[in-house]
């Protein structure tokens, strides 16, 4: 009996294993066809024999992102919507961009582990664990530098220097889809009621109106 239970034991963390990323391809590729009005769990498969090698390659990271906005910061992403060819595969990239002191907000994505490449400047780099121990970790990468960020926990990055920052992500999905903090929850639509934001942040209704009305 022990060695039945073990067995399914096994077998239950085997099955939620391979639920915890995007599904495995059963054939050589599944370039998105966009165009299709067939809705999956993804994107439907191109016809293979229309199937070209631009649809497997994307330029654009070397470019500086635009980092002239409130936060001070830019991601030029890579996911399935920007290359085909990565449908199915269950990875994506992105380029983040930093102006000096500039952040990407916290923000989680839900499908998706995130590895970070520093390539140029100083970024602090931090996410905050679950419930009820909200664990702040974080640390300051240089160039050259890695950090991992686990799947679907809120984390952060910001540039540290007087000077502008870059980093490479890969993320584990070919659709990470991302939340930010603020945006959700200060910028719904429609708006969270005031007084479930009041009570949840303990802030004065009057300022939550504010955010509100800047998201």
């Amino acid at each position: 009996m022990a060695t039945y239970s073990l067995f399914f034991s096994f077998l239950a963390l085997s099955f939620s294993l391979v639920l915890a990323a995007d599904p495995s391809s059963i054939q050589d590729f599944c370039v998105a066809d966009t165009a299709t009005q067939v809705l999956v769990n993804g994107l439907a498969c191109k016809d293979p024999k229309l199937v070209e090698a631009n649809d497997f390659f994307f330029s654009g990271l070397h470019f500086v992102g635009n980092t002239s906005n409130a936060v001070g910061s830019t991601v030029t992403p890579v996911t399935v919507s920007q290359l085909p060819g990565l449908n199915t595969l269950g990875i994506s990239l992105g380029r983040i961009d930093f102006a000096p002191w500039g952040i990407n907000p916290p923000h989680t994505h839900p499908r998706a582990t995130e590895i970070i490449t520093v390539i140029d400047g100083t970024i602090e780099v931090g996410f905050v664990t679950s419930n009820p121990e909200n664990r702040h970790i974080n640390k300051v990468l240089q160039k050259g530098d890695v950090f991992v960020f686990p799947v679907d926990l809120v984390h952060y990055q910001r540039n540290v220097g007087y000077g502008n920052a870059a980093a490479i992500v890969a993320l584990s999905s070919q659709n990470p889809g991302v939340i930010t903090i603020a945006n959700s929850v200060f910028g719904a639509v429609p708006d969270i009621a005031g007084d479930v934001l009041v009570k949840a942040f303990q802030l004065d209704k009057n300022l939550v109106a504010n955010l509100q009305s800047k998201f």
